[in-house]
């Protein structure tokens, strides 16, 4: 393990060095400096990037005591650009907040930070994470098609190695679809479950903060650190795959628009194929019929509440805000109060009765995305993440599957609402059996320099 670069390890293992001893932090950034340097020329996952600033932040983590370091010591972080960051602008993906400096951390960067992690820069999004147009950033696998909306940097800074996790927020798949999109982990907590202090706020009932990540060991690490405990169900260990029930939900967005992808529909036979290989139950499973049509509600929550959230920028810079946020103000879509009530109403009783049908598997399976990442910069289809988001059940995107371009595709896992951990503890199994399922079709994305050249 010690013979890879800095950058090419995960965040759970590059921790176990520094505290053995044979990493430093200012080793860890100088690594991941290089691999900037190699590659932001076409991946451009970075709104914000300070060669300076990460080096004076290595040497003072490198400073503390030992006694002193948090349990994110020896973690590389981006940060999605609309949470507050105190030492660094925080400008939203909106013209009007260009060069914004809030001078005060959000709470998960707060958070973050007070446990050790090396915050190494902002990571593109769309204008408020509610924009469909694209950022600068550019897949890992493709620098010809989109690493996903709106956390697109987080998501391809991820993949590329650039950083070890990353944030990402959720309001309908803005996580779990960069996930699937760039081949890596990605995971939408339950509502609520991390505060969002500091965070640009599009839905007040939709928004979720998320981790990218390129290991289940990672996300768990830091749900652990943000304090995802479940006290629902006492801790138990994993189980193995051969005691466990699956239930594969396509949901009624399974046919919608253009229906699944040749890809998605091969991910989906081959997942099933490979748990039942393992000795897993598998269940399909078809919703009532009062669970259709959550997706367009999503979308309407989205509206009616950022026509309230956005009324500051639209009062002040109409003219520099994206076109779709000025028709969330301007309520061109004519969602009544009656409308949006009948839909938090309506919502709200379906929770309930999505946690009793989860809980009685180990696991939802569902997709992530209807296919592989669009060609172009646009943010790409959220439909398969809506109901999920919108029901505030968490979920996890596992990598492993491709397409016939060699792009990346993955499936999602859900649990009850508070079984975060839980399902955390499920998806490091299924992940054991998915992640390489494919790996002789993806594209390769070039390794780390340092990485060609040492001793495996």
């Amino acid at each position: 393990m010690s013979a890879l670069p800095a950058s090419y390890l995960t965040a759970t293992e590059t921790i176990f060095l520094v505290r053995a001893g044979k990493l430093t932090i200012t080793e860890i950034a100088e690594a991941h400096l290089a691999r900037y340097d190699e590659r932001d020329s076409v991946i451009h996952a970075w709104a914000y990037f300070d060669r300076e600033y990460i080096l004076r932040e290595a040497k003072r983590l490198d400073a503390i005591p030992e006694s002193e370091r948090g349990p994110l010591y020896g973690a590389v972080l981006g940060i999605k650009d609309v949470i507050d960051t105190k030492d660094m602008p925080t400008q939203h993906g909106c013209p009007i907040y260009q060069d914004h400096r809030p001078n005060v951390d959000g709470g998960p960067v707060g958070i973050a930070r007070a446990a050790g992690a090396l915050l190494i820069g902002k990571t593109h999004t769309t204008e408020f994470a509610a924009s469909h147009v694209g950022t600068p950033a550019r897949n890992a696998y493709d620098q010809d098609r989109t690493p996903g909306g709106s956390s697109s940097g987080s998501g391809a800074a991820v993949a590329d190695w650039q950083c070890h996790v990353a944030f990402g927020t959720q309001t309908a798949g803005s996580t779990i679809r960069p996930g699937s999109y760039n081949g890596i982990f990605s995971m939408k907590p339950t509502w609520g479950a991390i505060g969002r202090d500091g965070c640009k706020i599009l839905s007040v009932t939709l928004d979720t903060v998320g981790f990218f990540a390129r290991s289940i060991a990672d996300i768990q690490l830091f749900a652990q650190v943000f304090g995802l405990t479940d006290d629902i169900h006492s801790p138990s260990p994993p189980k193995p795959l051969s005691a466990c029930t699956f239930a594969y939900v396509k949901t009624d967005q399974w046919i919608a628009g253009s229906g699944p992808s040749p890809e998605l529909e091969r991910a989906w036979s081959k997942s099933r194929q490979l748990l039942l290989d393992a000795g897993a139950t598998i269940k399909d499973v078809e919703l009532p019929p009062e669970f259709d049509n959550v997706a367009p509600r999503n979308r309407k929550i989205m509206a009616a509440e950022g026509r309230v959230n956005f009324l500051p920028e639209y009062m002040t810079g109409k003219d520099k805000l994206d076109p779709l946020i000025v028709s969330f103000v301007e309520n061109r879509t004519n969602i009544s109060r009656r409308e949006q009530l009948d839909i938090y109403d309506a919502m709200a009783a379906l929770r309930p009765k999505l946690d009793a049908i989860a809980r009685q598997y180990d696991a939802i399976v569902t997709p992530s995305v209807p296919g592989e990442a669009w060609l172009g910069t646009e943010s790409g289809d959220s439909r398969m993440c809506s109901l999920w988001t919108t029901l505030h059940l968490p979920t996890v995107q596992i990598p492993g599957f491709a397409s016939k371009n060699g792009m990346p595709i993955g499936l999602t896992l859900a649990a009850p609402r508070y079984e975060d951990m839980r399902l955390l503890s499920v998806a490091s199994e299924v992940a054991k059996v998915w992640v390489h399922a494919d790996e002789e079709l993806l594209r390769k994305i070039p390794a780390p320099e340092a990485a060609r050249h040492c001793i495996p």
